[in-house]
């Protein structure tokens, strides 16, 4: 089993090697030099794509600022969600922040999923319901608790991004100016 394929599964529960074995083929592979958008705001998001490797940035630009709703890492999937199921222009401008390598899946292909898995709605329905939770837990850890403890928390699971990402980008998904950030930084690093 290939690592896309063992991802598919642990992310969508599929069971059958068949079933397994027809969704990873309306996936198609594709690479991002850094820089390279995957998506623009207002643009159409026509795609569901699932990060081999490298680093993506969902940002918004707004009259005085970006903010950095999330980085992306290996092993998960990115889109503009609202714009990849109802058809709004897209909302979120997704970057690569290093060279990325995707696969990626035309909302013409994603809707054809049900005719190849029977129990697709099911399946399909986990998959959003983890999305959903995934995001409440981030809201109550915004709402719960202080700037220094959700910098810490986000370092100690997501080390990696320090040494290889803006650190402007974190502080912004982190809800902080960089000034506040590079406070918290310093002191833990005393």
């Amino acid at each position: 089993m290939t690592e896309f394929e063992i991802s598919l599964k642990q992310h969508f529960g599929i069971v059958g090697t068949e079933e397994l074995k027809a969704m990873t083929s309306l996936f198609e592979p594709e690479l991002l030099k850094k820089g390279d958008l995957l998506l623009e705001t207002g643009k159409k998001c026509d795609r569901l794509s699932f990060i081999q490797s490298g680093f993506l940035r969902i940002f918004l630009e707004t009259e005085t600022k970006e903010i950095t709703q999330w980085i992306s890492t290996k092993g998960y999937f990115v889109t503009d969600l609202s714009g990849f199921i109802f058809d709004q222009p897209a909302r979120w401008t997704i970057q690569a922040l290093t060279d990325v390598a995707i696969f990626s899946i035309r909302k013409s292909e994603y809707e054809k999923i049900n005719t190849v898995i029977p129990k697709w709605a099911e399946l399909e329905k986990q998959f959003i319901v983890h999305c959903f939770t995934t995001l409440e837990d981030r809201i109550f850890s915004h709402l719960s608790m202080t700037s220094e403890e959700r910098y810490c928390f986000f370092y100690e699971n997501n080390k990696e991004l320090f040494n290889q990402v803006p650190l402007q980008y974190i502080a912004s998904m982190l809800g902080m100016t960089p000034e506040t950030f590079s406070r918290i930084r310093k002191k833990q690093f005393s």
